[in-house]
């Protein structure tokens, strides 16, 4: 017995993915490429001299990358775009050499990198199933059992036969997940392709994903943060061709990669001379993103600072909250006051007790307008950005404070 646990226990620690520093370059310049290419040929002979420096018009897309997945282990790969992630799966994949370091992948592996990759254009979907099952080194026996598995749970039972390069993205998804996941590879590469697919089908793939997992090791592209922080236990943040972030550690993750395009410049959308923002701040310390930061259910203070350059009396001002996903989860709104706006600098602040957003990141936009006829005089956004700090981590927008009573009968 003793013997059995001891080989399930080395069968999870197997190491599937085992990557060491991956280095990979291009060239901005076509005709210089390809001529640096015919001099690669020949240095590769005698060991390639250039691997790891950059001649003129070259860049590192991917810059000394090294990690290792297990069964069980999920990587989020996460980025703007040109960060160099897509380059980094197609390398793991095989698709395109190193210029530098090593990859070592164990088993078979499951890759959807891109919209239909992988796919005869001309052949029928019932036909690029068998393909692929081929590649993954499936026989046509096994790949019978699993033909209408397949078929089933990409609801393409009426559109099998026909050519994969008439289907619809949302249909190409469907049917490359499909394959990917129902042939169970050791190794699954997903590259932000389920952002195709509708709600439903998005739900499914998570669900399916869960059941994998535990005998995969996964690595996961997506610029949607909450789909990363629901199946990752690793992540890495990369820019340009750069590791800036890796560890266990997702939400710390998340935070970097939402705090790089935080932009506390004012961004003004609308302004008619009549009141300017000179300056805005949250009363709250700065944490080492460069972040105003609240603990829950702290209170909220934000003072604007404006100069009235035309106005009798106090306007109407709006406080949006975006989320980091850039959407609205709350408004601050003032109660309606008579009072006059002198002319010049005054300090307008606004309250609110004991927030209650849940963790995470904020920023906020302005909207001021006239309070007698509503027209609008200025509409200024990302005026500053705020993290608030938990425990715990909800999907929620919102962690609201409560009593729980407990009555006996």
């Amino acid at each position: 017995m003793n013997k059995i646990n001891e080989h399930i226990e080395k069968h999870n620690d197997d190491v599937l993915v085992r990557v060491e520093g991956l280095s990979k370059k291009f060239c901005k310049d076509l005709k210089t490429g390809l001529w640096y290419g015919v001099q690669d040929l020949f240095s590769n002979m005698r060991g390639n001299i250039h691997e790891r420096l950059l001649r003129p018009k070259e860049f590192w897309a991917v810059k000394d990358v090294s990690f290792e997945l297990r069964r069980g282990e999920c990587l989020g790969l996460i980025g703007h775009n040109g960060a160099g992630k897509s380059t980094l799966l197609k390398i793991l994949n095989g698709l395109i050499n190193p210029d530098a370091g090593k990859v070592t992948i164990t088993g078979r592996v499951g890759a959807l990198i891109e919209l239909g990759a992988g796919f005869n254009p001309i052949l029928s979907g019932r036909e690029n199933i068998y393909n692929n099952g081929a590649i993954l080194g499936f026989s046509r026996q096994e790949i019978d059992a699993k033909l209408e598995t397949i078929i089933a749970f990409a609801e393409l039972e009426e559109f099998i036969d026909m050519p994969v390069q008439h289907y619809s993205s949302g249909m190409k998804v469907r049917l490359g997940f499909a394959v990917a996941a129902q042939m169970q590879p050791d190794v699954l590469i997903i590259d932000e392709v389920l952002a195709v697919g509708d709600l439903g089908f998005v739900l499914k793939c998570f669900k399916t994903i869960d059941q994998l997992l535990p005998n995969t090791a996964m690595v996961f592209v997506s610029h949607s943060m909450p789909m990363v922080s629901r199946i990752c236990n690793q992540i890495i943040l990369m820019d340009h061709g750069i590791v800036e972030y890796q560890g266990a550690d997702v939400g710390k993750g998340i935070d970097l990669y939402y705090t790089r395009f935080a932009n506390n410049d004012t961004n003004v959308v609308f302004d008619d001379g009549s009141i300017k923002l000179e300056q805005v701040k949250i009363l709250a310390d700065v944490n080492d993103l460069g972040l105003y930061y609240l603990n829950w259910c702290d209170d909220f203070k934000l003072e604007l600072v404006v100069n009235n350059l035309g106005l009798d009396e106090l306007p109407l001002i709006e406080v949006t909250i975006y989320d980091k996903e850039q959407r609205e989860v709350a408004r601050f709104i003032q109660q309606c006051s008579n009072r006059k706006l002198i002319k010049g600098i005054s300090i307008i602040t606004i309250k609110h007790d004991k927030i209650q957003l849940s963790k995470g990141i904020y920023s906020l936009s302005l909207t001021i307008n006239n309070k007698r006829n509503n027209t609008p005089l200025m509409r200024v956004n990302n005026i500053a950005s705020f993290q608030i700090y938990h425990d715990r981590e909800v999907w929620s927008p919102f962690l609201l404070d409560s009593n729980l009573e407990l009555n006996e009968l």
